[in-house]
């Protein structure tokens, strides 16, 4: 029956929907034949050839008919489906987001239709493409860069979606990508001088960076006009690791728009610029994802481009580069949608440009578009890639070209004179031998008033001093403000006894413990105007249950309603406060916060792990940004590390924060690294981060068992007062004369050694700890020594290993500052392959046997002065 039959007709639809992408126009290279794909087939619904001239009702589409023929209906479905344009979005469950693709693609059956001078500014750009490659492959043989001969469409895609953004009210956008094309995006988009370019393919460039990095990692920025006004382009600096630097710009644009406050993230734009095999492959792209929707990183939708090229260095057999049909497919764990698009559909690549701009201002979520290109050459220009694909190269050879393949388009449309073409080739390689700018127009003049001035933060050295104490009467009332709750709210009795404690506390009754003494600090810097962001796992209660900055209503009867935090209510005027707990992440969230803090240096960020051993799981972030992102890029970055160390019988996993790789990553005053010991030190230190004008990374080794040591907390008048000691001192009232060693340490092992010496009423042993560990606090030591004329040796103790720890690297800055004779000794775990041992009983023997080891005759390592 028709009634029967209209039924079939549906499913046609929704398989041409579903499954269409799969059998589009895609490859350049036309390197395989169209897979068969039977529900594609009216004969896998049972319609034959008789049926095709059957008027059925097309209601349900956007065809702009209400009744066609299924021949009709069919041929509709694959112009708009399996044409050069692959759309997949049937999976999101969002029905009005469907409905928006189908009204956007079906009624123009996925083919645009540009004006001639639009189809003209196309080729201008495929010809700027081709020919800045050409440019520096003639000028620069066998230099590497990156060449994105193959895939020149997405430099028109990249100009479509500049211009759409700034129409629709984008007015910064900040992109990241990887080494593919990079160059290109930096002279033809971004608007960079092609002379300063040749410079640094010429090793002339100004070297004005201690260490520098290479030209194709390097950022860039401009302002360059659009239909809705000037628009700020940011190219993030990037190491080789392909995908990381993809949280790092999300974070970058978060903060760019809190700035601004735009809380509807419509005015900052991500975009993401991928290979397939890193987006298939790298696992930071799915953590990355992971955040989109999160209410602590999302940013309103990020647009990808995937420059598909369709190998990655020398694999491109699909067997090997991934197990899913698309390399874009781990996209769909957040619903975005996908535009697969055949690179040598120069107008379909800007039609999908246009689209992804457009969906992600309406909906606010990631979008991708997937560029299905080649790479001409091999992965650098110094390879041959026929040596592993001679297939796919032979293909390539006989490729004349993405844009002359369109400029021969345009020419037999009529659309442009037969001469055009070469005209535009000629005309950009003047420019070229000019040194000329490419782009226009690039304004050279604009500044926004929501640009950072970094310029007070520049040339800062860490021995600035600054002020952290506080009058008194403001630490006690911003000690009521945080102790205070809603009268109707209800508490939990454990968090009650914590919030009456603080009360105390601030009342000068009990001492500030740690919990306490980070709220003061979080208080007094918001209270200040500083905005404060903590994000990690846990980070609202803490790891150990001492932070409680986020109060829950025990009485709530919704899940998403019923909390409480006390730091967003310190003044009328305060700065914002916020804490999230994170996604199980460590490098995608770690590598945000970067990206934050780069952008955002009057905020105090901090990124807090669970326990510091899992500060490894985003040890790229750590090396290739942390640690050298200022002496490769001139970046500075203000972030906060808190890593939860000490050796308390836990087991290899969760005692050590790798004191010893932070260590090894100091040099050139590049970060801080610090293991405060009291309450009052967390409160100078954290508001040292801000009042200092010095913007470097700082490490905290955070405690555990301190959070609520008694000698760890300190007296209210130790914050109001006093500032961050980088050397504690003995603190007992010995007599210096006597004193015949002196026990240097850092952390946890204080309290330890301090016990033992009164246990052994060894009076002549004094105990110094060393709170900051890099940049080496020399003078402050060198005092600390001087007071103990007659000490014969020091010791150096720590918990952990003699392989790991501090001693490697502090022993040379002790020898330096020890008197003439003295001997340096060493007391603490023996070298080891794990952090820690697991079985408790032996931890207790090993833990005894350092301590033994402080007060004991000198034997093992000993190093003379």
């Amino acid at each position: 029956s028709v009634a029967r039959k209209q039924v079939h007709v549906q499913s046609i639809i929704a398989a041409y929907r579903f499954l269409g992408s799969r059998w589009a126009d895609l490859d350049p290279l036309k390197r395989q034949e169209r897979p068969h794909i039977p529900e594609l087939e009216p004969a896998f619904y049972d319609l034959t050839e008789a049926d095709m001239d059957i008027v059925f009702s097309a209601t349900n589409t956007y065809f702009g008919q209400e009744q066609m023929t299924l021949r009709d209906i069919v041929k509709a479905l694959r112009q708009t489906y399996c044409g050069t344009i692959g759309a997949e979005f049937m999976y999101i469950s969002d029905p009005a987001e469907k409905r928006w693709w189908q009204q956007k693609l079906e009624p123009i059956r996925s083919t645009p239709t540009f004006s001639a001078e639009k189809k003209r500014h196309i080729l201008e750009r495929l010809t700027a493409a081709e020919g800045l490659e050409r440019f520096l492959h003639t000028k620069y043989v066998g230099q590497k860069r990156f060449s994105l001969e193959g895939g020149e469409s997405f430099i028109a895609a990249m100009d479509e979606l500049i211009q759409r953004a700034g129409e629709s009210g984008v007015e910064e956008i900040v992109i990241g990508m990887a080494h593919r094309g990079r160059l290109n995006v930096l002279v033809n988009t971004l608007g960079k001088m092609p002379k300063e370019l040749f410079a640094e393919f010429e090793g002339k460039a100004a070297a004005d960076l201690p260490a520098g990095d290479v030209k194709y990692h390097m950022g860039f920025s401009s302002d360059v006009s659009t239909p809705g006004g000037p628009v700020h382009l940011s190219l993030a600096f990037n190491p080789s690791h392909l995908e990381i630097v993809d949280p790092v710009v999300e974070g970058s644009v978060r903060a760019r728009q809190e700035r601004r406050g735009d809380a509807k993230r419509e005015k900052v734009l991500p975009v993401l610029v991928h290979g397939d095999a890193a987006f298939a492959g790298q696992g930071v792209v799915m953590e990355t994802l992971n955040l989109a929707q999160t209410r602590g990183y999302k940013t309103g939708g990020t647009v990808h481009i995937v420059i598909n090229n369709q190998i990655g260095f020398t694999t491109s057999d699909p067997r090997d580069t991934r197990s899913t049909l698309y390399c874009t497919d781990v996209v769909k764990m957040i619903e975005a949608p996908v535009l697969h698009v055949n690179g040598d559909d120069p107008e379909a690549v800007v039609l999908c440009a246009q689209l992804a701009m457009e969906y992600r201002q309406e909906f606010k979520k990631d979008v991708v578009i997937d560029i299905v290109c080649f790479r001409r050459l091999g992965h650098n220009e110094q390879d041959t890639p026929a040596v592993t694909q001679p297939l796919m190269y032979k293909k390539i050879g006989q490729h004349p070209g993405t844009r002359k393949l369109y400029a021969d388009k345009l020419v037999t449309q009529g659309t442009l004179a037969p001469d055009v073409p070469e005209q535009m080739v000629k005309a950009y390689r003047q420019a070229m031998d000019e040194g000329r700018h490419t782009v226009d127009p690039v304004l050279t003049n604009y500044k926004s008033k929501y640009a950072v001035d970094w310029t007070p933060f520049l040339n800062r050295k860490w021995t600035d001093h600054a002020d952290t104490s506080m009058p008194m009467a403001e630490l006690k009332r911003l000690a009521e403000r945080i102790t205070t709750v809603p009268s109707n709210f209800k508490l939990h009795p454990l968090v009650e006894k914590v919030l009456a404690d603080r009360r105390a506390m601030g009342e000068g009754k009990m001492h500030v413990d740690w919990g306490m003494a980070e709220h003061l600090a979080f208080a007094s810097l918001v209270a200040s105007g500083y905005p404060v962001r903590i994000t990690g796992q846990d980070s609202g209660r803490g790891t150990f249950s001492h932070r409680h900055a986020v109060l829950h209503d025990q009485n709530r009867e919704r899940w998403d309603e019923g909390t409480y935090i006390p730091l967003q209510y310190v003044s009328d005027k305060q700065a914002p406060f916020l804490v999230i707990d994170s996604v199980l992440s460590e490098e995608a969230v770690l590598a945000f916060e970067y990206g934050y803090s780069s952008a955002e240096p009057n905020a105090l960020v901090i990124w807090e792990a669970q326990f510091g051993d899992f500060a490894n799981g985003a040890q790229v972030v750590i090396d290739q940004f942390i640690s050298s992102g200022e002496v490769k890029w001139g970046r500075q970055s203000g972030l906060t590390l808190m890593l939860p160390h000490g050796y308390e019988g836990q087991g290899p996993e969760h005692s050590s924060a790798r004191i010893e790789r932070f260590l090894q990553l100091s040099a050139e005053n590049n970060m801080q690294v610090v293991q405060p010991t009291t309450a009052a030190q967390i409160f100078h230190l954290l508001r040292r981060q801000m009042i200092r004008l010095l913007r470097k990374p700082l490490v905290i080794m955070t405690p555990k068992s301190l959070l609520r040591h008694k000698d760890a907390a300190s007296d209210l008048g130790e914050l109001a007062r006093g500032e961050f000691q980088t050397v504690i001192g003995e603190r007992a009232a010995l007599d210096e004369n006597k004193v015949k060693r002196v026990i240097a340490c850092s952390g946890r092992v204080y309290f330890d050694l301090v016990a033992a010496r009164e246990e052994r009423k060894a009076d002549d042993v004094a105990v110094i700890r060393i709170e900051q560990l890099y940049p080496f606090p020399h003078k402050a030591l060198a005092a600390e020594l001087k007071k103990f004329p007659n000490a014969t040796d020091v010791i150096w103790c720590q918990d952990e290993p003699q392989n790991q720890g501090a001693w490697f690297y502090v022993q040379h800055h002790l020898l330096e500052n020890m008197s003439d004779g003295q001997k340096l000794g060493y007391a603490g775990r023996p070298a080891s392959a794990s952090p820690a041992v697991g079985y408790y009983v032996k931890h207790l023997e090993q833990q005894k046997a350092l301590i033994d080891a402080a007060f004991a005759k000198l034997k093992g390592v000993v190093l003379n002065k």
